[in-house]
């Protein structure tokens, strides 16, 4: 049998943390995953992930747990799971997007269980994930980050040390913001240039190698060149959630955001047009529909 790098557990086996654990399994490390959908443990086990029956379980067979959740009751109810299980110190390594108040709730449950917890929001979509293609943005204790990126690298192509717990957060509301808008801006540029009669796919291999391009017209471009958009990186009814987080976040500050607070309706719209489970990209069906656009049907 070959000798594993470590022992990993991975807690949420979604587009993401199904990316993690795949990856990390791929590259030499034993992955023992735990998720509520039946459906993502059983991708997950096919992949060569070990399957907990529960996280206390988990949590008593590793020393690194990664969590990448859906919404900030899943981190609770996993924090009181391991907390509960009375174990020497272990890292919890906390994926996802969420409020500052909620991570450092957990955070400091943890600590007083003797935990550490480490604030490491992902950039990417889940597309990229599947391919390393993502970066960590980590933050809180700097030894602890450091002992990790051995770790980090089978899962990513990178990981920023970004200081203080809660930075990883603030970081990622920054660039989300940014995913936002070029989103939006993707979607209306295509739409644009169909409604003056031009091709999509010319009009995607075109902008992207020119000026007007951004990583994010290269991952979702495709998409509204296809119009498909039911292999989702990132579901729309999640990212409403995430959506919520920098607006709040901005409000808070005292920050403007208008170009942000600009896609909110086309989001919003795009949600109650029955695209809550498809990819963002979705958001240029609506400009379609608001442009009176209508495809050539597909052979």
């Amino acid at each position: 049998m070959a000798r594993t790098k470590g022992t990993v557990g991975v807690v949420g086996l979604g587009i993401m943390g199904g990316s993690f654990a795949r990856n990390l399994t791929a590259a030499g490390w034993r992955v023992i995953g735990h998720d509520i959908d039946p459906k993502a443990c059983r991708a997950a086990k096919r992949a060569g992930v070990t399957i907990a029956k529960d996280i206390g379980d988990l949590a008593a067979k590793v020393p690194v747990i990664v969590t990448s959740l859906p919404h900030p009751d899943a981190l609770q109810d996993t924090v009181a799971a391991i907390a509960a299980a009375k174990l020497k110190p272990r890292v919890l390594v906390e994926a996802s997007t969420f409020t500052l108040d909620d991570k450092l709730a957990a955070e400091r449950a943890l600590r007083q269980a003797g935990h550490t917890m480490l604030d490491c929001p992902i950039s990417g979509t889940g597309a990229q994930a599947k391919v390393k293609d993502i970066v960590v943005y980590a933050s809180g204790d700097p030894r602890t980050i450091r002992k990790l990126k051995p770790m980090f690298a089978g899962f990513s192509r990178g990981v920023h040390d970004l200081g203080a717990f809660g930075n990883g957060s603030r970081m990622k509301y920054v660039a989300n913001l940014l995913v936002a808008i070029h989103n939006v801006a993707s979607a209306e540029a295509m739409v644009l240039g169909m409604k003056a009669g031009l091709d999509p796919k010319a009009i995607f291999d075109t902008v992207k190698t020119g000026a007007g391009n951004s990583r994010v017209f290269e991952l979702r471009g495709p998409m509204m060149v296809a119009a498909r958009y039911d292999d989702a990186t990132m579901k729309i009814k999640v990212w409403e959630k995430d959506m919520a987080v920098i607006g709040d976040f901005a409000k808070a500050l005292g920050c403007p955001t208008p170009l942000f607070t600009a896609t909110e309706a086309i989001y919003d719209k795009a949600l109650a047009n029955g695209f809550g489970m498809q990819d963002t990209a979705a958001v240029c069906a609506v400009l379609e529909q608001l442009a009176g656009v209508t495809r050539k049907q597909r052979k």
